[in-house]
């Protein structure tokens, strides 16, 4: 049980530091009255390229940040504690990949926010479930999928104001990045729990037998 605790701290480390400092930026943005969202994506060109790094950790509004806070929360710890070796290559290749797709394909304005990472993250738990057959993974993104609704119809070009293309390609990043890491098999084994379990069950049974876890995009000013 203590292990599995110290487990479950360590998972929340990293995403809350990437969350405190989306929130950071958000306020001093607001409190100083001014907007960051030229340091986002702005497709083929050299000055966009900085967005790559730097636009998961800008968002519109507060209701945007607020609406990508959860699932961003709840899916990385779910991503940091069922793949406590090998989480961070798998959060950056994510993180990266969909950067540099958006930057290929995006329409000719500025994107910003976390959420292309988030479908990103999403995916690559439920395709790296289906592969591992580890229920929980898929159970963490249905979880999200249902609280976090507008997921299913996010990759399509529903809305003007909707930076569809991070994610698609974020979805997209994550299915690949499943496929990639595929050899690599979650920390949490539950087979093997379950295992255990039985063997102290048939232990206890013959030694006494009388116990029975959006995004945004501006136009270009001239």
């Amino acid at each position: 049980m203590n292990s599995e605790r110290k487990r479950f701290t360590h998972s929340l480390i990293f995403p809350s530091f990437l969350l405190i400092i989306m929130w950071i930026v958000k306020l001093y943005e607001y409190l100083a009255d001014t907007s960051f969202s030229y340091l986002g994506i702005f497709p083929l060109k050299l000055k966009g390229l900085i967005g790559i790094i730097f636009s998961p950790f800008l968002h519109g509004d507060f209701k945007h940040l607020l609406s990508n806070t959860v699932p961003f929360f709840f899916l990385s710890v779910g991503l940091f504690f069922f793949y406590r070796k090998s989480a961070y290559k798998i959060f950056f290749s994510i993180y990266i990949l969909t950067g540099i797709w958006v930057w290929l394909i995006g329409r000719q304005s500025y994107h910003i926010g976390v959420s292309g990472v988030i479908y990103g993250i999403a995916l690559f738990i439920m395709i790296s479930g289906l592969i591992h057959a580890r229920k929980s993974l898929i159970a963490v993104s249905f979880i999200v999928i249902f609280l976090y609704g507008s997921m299913i119809w996010g990759v399509l070009p529903t809305d003007k104001h909707i930076s569809w293309e991070s994610h698609l390609m974020g979805a997209v990043s994550g299915i690949l990045a499943a496929i990639w890491f595929s050899k690599e098999s979650p920390d949490f084994e539950e087979k093997i729990i379950h295992k255990q379990e039985y063997q102290e069950y048939e232990d206890i049974s013959i030694s006494d037998s009388s116990y029975t876890n959006i995004e945004y995009f501006y136009e270009e000013e001239d």
